[in-house]
């Protein structure tokens, strides 16, 4: 049997993304922004193979998350940051800092987070930073182009 190893779950209260490794969930009330992820430089920016995914509040996204898939976002989106510090040159950040940043994190709720729950927070928080979105979604994983996935996402979104 040849079972996909990437699926989505969308329904009227979340989006679910489930792999091989594990997989995370959160609420279309605690998503605050999807889009295209782009890169800037000097005023110039390039569309990115990657869905941004803004949070309102990191909490429940980063305790339901599997710890599986946690060390693979942190592996698979480092290449983001070093594209963000390549473009800007002045940055106020150490690439070295930011990728394995495990210092604890506390949420705006008061939880503190530790361990890789902390280095994924952390890793949020940067990419908000350079970004403007907390994590990605790579289009090699979507079953069509991003912008319909984007649609799509917001649809869902708007009719939650």
């Amino acid at each position: 049997m040849n079972t996909p190893s990437v699926s989505f779950t969308l329904s009227f209260m979340h989006c679910q993304y489930h792999s091989r490794y594990g997989g995370w969930t959160t609420t279309w009330y605690n998503i605050a922004d999807i889009g295209h992820a782009t890169l800037g430089t000097q005023g110039w920016y390039t569309p990115l193979p990657w869905i941004g995914i803004r949070l309102t509040n990191y909490d429940d996204f980063i305790d339901s998350i599997c710890p599986r898939v946690a060390s693979r976002i942190l592996l698979e989106q480092r290449v983001l940051l070093v594209m963000a510090l390549k473009s800007q040159p002045n940055s106020a950040y150490l690439l070295e800092d930011m990728l394995f940043d495990d210092s604890p994190f506390i949420t705006s709720n008061g939880e503190q987070f530790r361990g890789l729950q902390a280095m994924l927070a952390n890793r949020m928080r940067y990419n908000r930073i350079f970004f403007g979105f907390d994590f990605f979604i790579a289009d090699d994983v979507i079953d069509r182009p991003i912008t319909d996935f984007i649609g799509l996402l917001r649809r869902y979104k708007a009719a939650a």
